[in-house]
C-alpha cells in the first residue's frame, strides 16, 4: 500500500511537472505565442471537446447513471461563474473585459486537472499496470494544457507574471493536490461518486472549449485554425487509444 501511494504521487508530479514545462515553454517564447494564440486555443478546443465526448462523459456514465445531471450542473455552473464575472467584475474594471477569457477556463481546466489526482490514486490502487496505463494517457494533453491556460490568462489582461504563477497553481499543482486528497479516501469514493466527479468535469471542459475557446478563435479567422483544431482532436483520439 505504502510503494502504491508513492508511485502514485510521483507520476502525478510528474503530470505537474510536465504542464509547468508547457508554461515555461510558452513564456520563454511569449512573442510566438501570443501570434499563435488562436491556434493554441483551437487546438486546445479539439482536445477539451473530443477527449470529453469519447472518453470522460462516456466513464462517467458507465459509473453513474444520473452522469448527464452531473454533467448539465458542471457546464451551467461554469455558465453561471461567466455570467457573474462579465456582469459584476467586468463593470467595476472596464479595461478588464477580457478577464472571463482567461478566469474562466483556468477554473475549468483547474478543476479538471484536480480530478486527474483522483484517477492517479484509483488507477494505482486497482493495479500498477493499470495505473502506468493511464498515467501514459494523462500526460500526453499536460503539456498543451498549460500553454493555453498561460496564454489565456496573458490574453485576458492578466499580467505575465501573476498568468504564469496562477496557470502553474490551476493547471499543475491541482494534480498532485488531488491525488493527495484523495488517496486516504480511495475506500469510500465509490465508483457513483467518481462517475458524478468525471461528469461535472467533461461539462466544465466542454463549456470551456465550444463557447469560451472556438467563438473567440473564430473571430480571428485564422487560416490554419482549422488544422489546429483537427490537430487537437487527433491528440484526444491517441489519448483515448492509449487507454483502451
Amino acid at each position: 500500500m505504502e510503494n502504491t501511494f508513492w508511485t502514485a504521487l510521483m507520476t502525478s508530479l510528474l503530470a505537474a511537472l510536465v504542464t509547468s514545462l508547457g508554461i515555461y515553454a510558452i513564456r520563454r517564447f511569449s512573442a510566438w505565442g501570443q501570434r499563435n494564440t488562436t491556434y493554441f486555443m483551437c487546438f486546445a478546443a479539439g482536445v477539451l471537446i473530443a477527449a470529453s465526448f469519447t472518453h470522460i462523459i462516456p466513464k462517467a456514465l458507465s459509473m453513474n447513471p444520473h452522469a448527464p445531471a452531473w454533467l448539465l450542473v458542471g457546464f451551467m455552473g461554469l455558465h453561471l461563474f461567466n455570467r457573474f464575472l462579465t456582469a459584476f467584475v467586468c463593470e467595476r474594471d472596464p479595461e478588464g473585459q477580457d478577464y472571463a477569457l482567461g478566469i474562466v477556463p483556468m477554473l475549468g481546466i483547474g478543476f479538471h486537472s484536480f480530478i486527474d489526482g483522483f484517477i492517479y490514486s484509483i488507477a494505482f490502487t486497482v493495479s500498477i499496470l493499470t495505473g502506468y496505463l493511464a498515467t501514459m494517457g494523462m500526460v500526453l494533453h499536460e503539456f498543451p494544457e498549460g500553454i493555453i491556460t498561460y496564454l489565456l490568462l496573458v490574453r485576458g489582461g492578466i499580467a505575465t507574471r501573476k498568468a504564469m504563477i496562477l496557470a502553474f497553481l490551476a493547471a499543475a499543482a491541482t494534480t498532485p493536490l488531488g491525488m493527495l486528497v484523495s488517496y486516504p479516501l480511495i475506500s469510500s469514493i465509490g465508483q457513483s461518486t467518481l462517475g458524478a466527479l468525471l461528469a461535472l468535469s467533461a461539462g466544465a471542459l466542454v463549456y470551456v472549449g465550444a463557447t469560451h475557446l472556438l467563438p473567440r478563435a473564430e473571430q480571428e479567422r485564422k487560416r490554419f485554425s482549422l488544422v489546429a483544431l483537427a490537430g487537437g482532436v487527433l491528440v484526444a483520439a491517441v489519448i483515448v487509444l492509449s487507454k483502451a
